[in-house]
């Protein structure tokens, strides 16, 4: 009976005591985006996780020419890729599965080369852009009809660093 009522006197003696103790509340940092761009500029590019988001283009069959549409998905990619000068790219061309290795291996280096001189154009310099053919061996669809091979004749844009 002694232990519960001196457990009954103790107890609310250290809740109280642990109530009134001070809570430091740390003050919220927001971030503008003008200060996120100084912010970058002075972190080495490898360090920061770059949250950039290049489209893809695609190609009529047997064709490497750049299309209307496709000429203002890559205005928007140079847009991004102007944000972030130190960043470095990777274009790669693809095709469908229609064709030899041969010709399909030159045709989407075609591909990706045409991207890539578009983006020169646009003011990308071209040596912070690599390319290379990847031909039919990497379908964006594996399907074997015309809709799965217009979505495989495309270049793909990696962000290397």
């Amino acid at each position: 009976m002694a232990k519960r009522l001196a457990l009954i006197v103790i107890l609310p003696l250290v809740l109280v005591s642990c109530a009134r103790r001070e809570v430091k509340v740390e003050e919220e940092v927001v971030i503008t985006p003008e200060e996120e761009v100084i912010a970058k500029d002075t972190i080495p590019p490898e360090v920061v996780k770059i949250p950039l988001e290049l489209s893809r283009v695609h190609f009529d069959f047997d064709k490497y020419d750049i299309r209307p549409d496709d000429a203002k998905i890559l205005e928007k990619n140079a847009e991004v890729l102007k944000v972030y000068p130190k960043v470095r790219i990777k274009i790669e061309g693809h095709c469908d599965e229609r064709g030899t290795n041969e010709y399909n291996l030159a045709l989407g280096e075609k591909r990706a080369i045409t991207a890539r001189d578009y983006l020169a154009r646009l003011g990308i310099e071209e040596e912070k852009i690599s390319t290379i053919s990847y031909g039919e061996e990497r379908p964006l669809v594996p399907a074997h009809n015309e809709s799965a091979w217009a979505k495989n004749r495309r270049a793909e844009f990696v962000v290397l660093k």
